[in-house]
């Protein structure tokens, strides 16, 4: 009978060394927060031609450093955007491609000298860049690994994405 008391203690520390989650990443933090307001708009399932090529000219643009005006679109198929623009420091020109899953922008640089760097921007140690559209502004949010944002505002009109 004086086991008893010591079997049950022993079954209950044994029950709560259990599985355990392990906390999220801060990257994984921010791609699971999503920031909306009566007036901006969520993000669509499927954005129109029109409105991925808007989206990604900017998460690009944001992504690089440059103007949304300097990222040209070259096509749009099957979901994905060819974009181009003028490399900063050779004058050349650096590729890449572009699409959205919900709210998600991903990119993958193209032309890069090393292969095993054309690959889709969504592995864990990636940042997470997402957007909202709001008329002809689009705000893009960069989580980075670390768990430090960085937020801008870009003006996109609708007219510029025929460029």
């Amino acid at each position: 009978m004086r086991l008893s008391p010591a079997i049950v203690i022993g079954a209950f520390a044994l029950a709560a060394c259990g599985e355990r989650e392990t906390a999220p990443t801060p990257a994984e933090k921010g791609s699971a927060e999503v920031a909306t307001s009566n007036a901006v708009q969520a993000a669509p399932e499927v954005l129109a031609a029109g409105e991925l090529r808007r989206v990604c000219q900017a998460g690009l643009a944001r992504i690089h450093g440059q103007e949304p005006g300097a990222i040209t679109v070259e096509s749009v198929q099957n979901g994905v955007v060819r974009a181009s623009w003028r490399a900063p420091v050779d004058g050349g020109r650096m590729r890449a491609d572009c699409r959205v899953d919900n709210d998600l922008i991903v990119w993958k640089p193209l032309d890069l000298p090393d292969e095993t760097l054309v690959r889709w921007m969504n592995q864990s140690g990636d940042p997470v860049i997402r957007y909202v559209l709001d008329g002809d502004t689009i705000t893009i949010t960069q989580t980075l690994p670390d768990g430090t944002t960085d937020r801008a505002d870009l003006a996109v009109p609708a007219e510029e994405e025929a460029r």
